[in-house]
């Protein structure tokens, strides 16, 4: 999997840390401030849009009268807490970070979330200072699953795309991710499980957990931790 790789470019929530639970409340108590109930199927509708992206379509879909930076803030406002004492990283992703910066592979960061939210859990967790480049999808043009955020995260790390790892848990990442012609990792989570068939068609591989990876280079003889 790392074969001839320079850049390991991770997708935040669901990919890296498992906050994928906390929009679905955030949603619910956003919307039921107006007194609109949660649709079914909004998350689905949502996913790949970037922090922006989302909010403006809020705004449209739900005749939300406040403005999208209004929007934005609320939501920062109420993730703030749950990013701080109650997101955890995904397993294994501490020790692969390290074996990552040991072999001299970059690492990036290519969100679809708020960049004060992304820079906040990494820093909770003391890895902030792991990252080449952090890029969010307000950042670029386009969110996923067009390429832009990704192709920004390897320039930032500068890095050719064909020599970066992308992984990803959601669908339209794992298209952001070889559309921008990178090797894609999915990443399995609970709130995507219903994707897993398609997710190991479209990526180029899939995994459980980073510990899967390490054990692996063990077997290959590499020094891990």
């Amino acid at each position: 999997m790392l074969r001839n790789i320079e850049a390991v470019l991770f997708d935040l929530d669901g990919s890296l840390v498992d906050s994928m639970w906390i929009w679905h409340e955030i949603d619910i108590a956003y919307l039921g401030s107006f007194g609109i109930p949660l649709p079914e199927g909004l998350q689905a509708d949502i996913e790949g849009m970037s922090f922006s992206e989302t909010a403006e379509y809020f705004k449209e879909r739900f005749s939300i009268p406040d403005s999208v930076e209004t929007i934005k803030a609320a939501w920062n406002q109420m993730a703030w807490d749950q990013y701080t004492y109650h997101v955890p990283l995904k397993a294994g992703v501490r020790e692969f970070v390290k074996y990552c910066k040991e072999a001299g592979i970059r690492l990036g960061i290519a969100s679809s979330n708020s960049r004060v939210l992304v820079e906040k859990v990494m820093q909770v967790h003391g890895l902030l200072e792991a990252f080449d480049g952090i890029v969010t999808a307000c950042d670029v043009e386009k969110g996923k699953p067009a390429p832009d955020v990704y192709l920004e995260a390897a320039r930032v790390c500068g890095v050719s795309p064909d020599k970066c790892l992308v992984f990803e848990d959601i669908v339209p990442g794992i298209l952001a991710g070889k559309a921008a012609g990178m090797k894609v990792c999915a990443v399995w989570d609970a709130y995507s499980e219903y994707q897993d068939a398609d997710k190991r068609r479209l990526s180029d591989y899939f995994i459980k957990d980073y510990h899967e990876i390490l054990a692996g280079l063990v077997l290959q003889g590499g020094n891990c931790v």
